[in-house]
């Protein structure tokens, strides 16, 4: 359908401004090694900053805590520095002339040194180019990181005039423990002089330091003309490090590397075309699914080998072993897009998933390399692996993945384990609420009780979600206490709280069941990263349930009206989402509206579609897209390893996967006249809506499938996988 280069629809600056916490440099999808500039800022690099610090190897797509990356950043420079601090010794540059696509990145540094980047999937690779004449200096700093990721003690050792080892003690994400990185550097061709630097000052001719926190690293200088560095990570050992290097680049020029690592992004981004004249629009979709395919990250070595969550040495034999599950967040919408265009990565996910259970003796909510970092809060491992369930990604595993979610479920890991999993059991179970508890002591980052009702809220939702499994495979007296646990939400709702004209809202109890006193919907006690506003649309699983706590289907639009501001956005969406809703990244708090920028209500425009508005869908979805935009500030909020782009994706392509479990997505208005997603068993999703206009506001009136009408307002997963071509009919309101 379109022969447009979706590589050159992709601008990865999208999201490197404003807290979107994305990387502009390169990395193969789902890649395990990255090369991308380290500016001032901690998710590695920030598009206002001026000076970059050096190419790092290791980043996270969109991730909020601090602790990101950034490992074994190289800077090239023309002399020695007076100081070996990074942040001292970082070159200027502009954005003249800088580019960033999939799998290659260009800058050009002061001193007119240019540096180009590419990746292969466990290797990092970056071309320097100094002024003709010039010798060349690389600068390998083990010691620094991105801003804000701490180095407990790193090595470095010259084992060859053209070869580096060396390991990184960097500290895990969000409150995690320390890990362990080994890395092996190769040049392209021989350096003639070297030496190493730790905190006592720089060594020439030293072959290798080595010591706990600190400033640390190596110089090579080389005689005039490019060299090519090709850097490669293992979290296993040195050979594994050195068996990524070889098995991905041996024999191979960095053109070589940059046009076979396009050309898997090119086939990658290609699974979905969609009709637009408009390249902005281009950009904006294809950037946002480029997003989408960075995460979960390879963590198996090119020979099959990864460090599982017991610390020890593990093989995926036939698979791919993948690593990073931010899943509070990605249970939502980034789950479900890679299981429906690409199926076999997930099957490996859900693999990897039943993995760390086997190692780690519990299901994980935030993990990070191989290590639970307890970020976060509820349940959201439930409803990931139920999804994939539902999508058939668990053939085979059915039982093994339903007596984890069973265990993960009813239980609590007890103290000696380093998962949090649901601490809020044992009264949940008891009363039917987590209780709301800021002294509960906790394991890592975050525990339940601290968001007692929050966690309630998300616990329910799981409850729910495992109940659809249970039922389907033959567990009837389990999937009654889970439906009946799924209605927990309602535990929490007190029908004497008032706020803006609207009776009854979520509210957090202590543990004796007393409610929190004093209280607002609009401020932060008991719930997590969100207000009661926020967090009362999370029961999209029993709609009767809410609606009827609402007051009713027309009480229940008039606060999804003043929600969204509704009768604002019918005049102005694009100024109303800036200046109504939530705006701010991080600004959680003291809020009663839609917040764009964060998970917990991401689903709430299709709330409208279950009560029985679709239209109403439509128009905030519509208006929400205008925050997405072809620019560095593109994304709201952080990313969050691709889920805010997988929210585009879904919303722009016109469904939505509002109640995890189902497999059922909710249809509004589509954003192209035409767009096909070619699944990987050969079939293909058509959606046609001819009269789409992103710039206008629109509702649906009909959708043909197959040539019927559809009069359920869903589209169910099967009807999707066996290739359905629908056809929208659209309407313009006029504004």
């Amino acid at each position: 359908m379109d022969a447009l280069d979706p590589i050159e629809s992709v601008n990865t600056f999208i999201g490197t401004k404003d807290e979107g916490n994305t990387f502009p440099g390169a990395s193969t999808p789902f890649g395990k090694t990255h090369s991308s500039p380290i500016t001032a800022h901690y998710a590695g690099y920030r598009y206002d900053d001026r000076q970059i610090r050096g190419f790092g190897h290791f980043f996270l797509s969109g991730a909020g805590c601090w602790e990101q990356g950034g490992l074994i950043p190289i800077l090239p420079t023309t002399k020695l520095p007076t100081t070996f601090d990074h942040k001292r010794y970082a070159a200027t540059y502009t954005h003249d002339g800088e580019i960033g696509k999939p799998g290659y990145y260009k800058v050009k540094l002061a001193n007119d040194i240019t540096v180009e980047c590419t990746a292969t999937t466990r290797t990092g690779v970056e071309r320097y180019t100094w002024p003709n004449g010039v010798a060349g200096t690389l600068l390998i700093n083990t010691g620094q990181a991105n801003d804000k990721e701490p180095v407990s003690a790193s090595s470095i050792r010259i084992l060859d005039d053209r070869t580096i080892t060396g390991t990184v003690e960097t500290q895990a994400f969000c409150g995690g423990r320390p890990y362990l990185t080994h890395f092996t550097t190769r040049f392209d061709r021989p350096f003639e002089s070297f030496g190493v630097w730790d905190p006592a000052g720089p060594k020439a001719k030293q072959r290798e330091t080595g010591g706990g926190a600190g400033l640390r690293g190596a110089w090579v200088t080389f005689t005039p003309g490019p060299v090519t560095a090709t850097t490669a990570l293992s979290q296993v050992d040195r050979q594994g490090a050195a068996n990524n290097l070889a098995e991905e680049t041996t024999n191979k020029t960095f053109d070589q590397i940059k046009n076979e690592t396009q050309q898997a992004w090119r086939e990658e981004l290609s699974c979905i075309e969609i009709e637009t004249d408009d390249q902005d629009e281009r950009a904006v979709f294809y950037t946002a699914l480029y997003h989408v395919l960075l995460q979960p990250l390879t963590g198996s070595d090119a020979d099959g080998r990864y460090r599982g969550f017991d610390d020890k040495i593990h093989t995926a034999e036939g698979w791919t072993y993948y690593e990073y599950y931010s899943l509070w967040d990605t249970y939502r919408a980034h789950n479900q897009l890679l299981s429906l265009i690409r199926t076999q990565r997930s099957k490996d996910i859900a693999k990897s998933i039943l993995a760390i259970h086997e190692q780690g003796g519990w299901l994980p909510r935030w993990a990070f390399a191989n290590q639970e970092t307890n970020c976060m809060t509820g349940d959201p491992v439930t409803p990931f692996l139920v999804d994939l369930w539902r999508f058939g990604h668990l053939e085979g595993l059915e039982d093994q993945a339903y007596a984890a979610l069973v265990q993960n479920a009813d239980g609590v890991p007890p103290g000696i384990s380093r998962f949090q999993g649901r601490s809020g059991n044992p009264n949940y179970l008891a009363k039917g609420f987590v209780q709301y508890d800021e002294r509960f002591p906790k394991k890592g980052q975050d525990t339940d009780p601290h968001h007692g009702a929050s966690a309630t809220l998300e616990y329910a939702l799981a409850d729910a979600t495992l109940a659809i499994m249970a039922e389907e495979l033959g567990h009837r007296e389990d999937a009654e206490r889970f439906q009946a646990r799924g209605r927990n939400h309602r535990t929490l709702w007190d029908h004497t709280v008032t706020d803006r004209g609207f009776t009854g809202f979520p509210r957090p109890k202590l543990q004796n069941g007393d409610w929190l006193s004093p209280y607002t919907p609009q401020g932060p006690d008991g719930f997590h990263e969100g207000t009661a506003w926020q967090y009362q649309w999370l029961a999209q699983h029993d709609v009767d349930g809410l609606v009827a706590a609402l007051g009713g289907a027309q009480a229940a639009e008039a606060r999804l009206d003043d929600f969204f501001a509704y009768e604002d956005l019918l005049r102005d969406p694009a100024r109303t989402v800036r200046e109504k809703w939530v705006v701010g990244p991080y600004e959680y708090y003291n809020q009663f509206r839609y917040n764009p920028n964060n998970e917990p209500d991401l689903h709430a425009p299709w709330m409208y579609a279950l009560i029985g508005r679709p239209e109403k869908t439509s128009v905030v979805v519509r208006a929400a897209q205008t925050l997405f935009v072809n620019g560095p500030a593109g994304v709201t909020g952080n990313d969050d390893l691709g889920t805010m782009s997988a929210w585009y994706v879904f919303s722009a392509l016109g469904m939505y996967p509002a109640v995890p479990g189902t497999g059922e997505f909710v249809p509004h208005a589509p954003r192209y006249r035409k767009a096909v997603i070619h699944l990987e068993n050969g079939r293909d999703v058509v959606i046609e809506a001819p009269a789409a206009d992103s710039a206008k506001t629109q509702v649906v009136q009909r959708i043909l499938s197959g040539g019927r009408e559809n009069a359920t307002g869903r589209i169910g997963l099967a009807e999707l996988v066996s290739g359905a071509t629908l056809a929208v009919d659209l309407h313009t309101l006029s504004n």
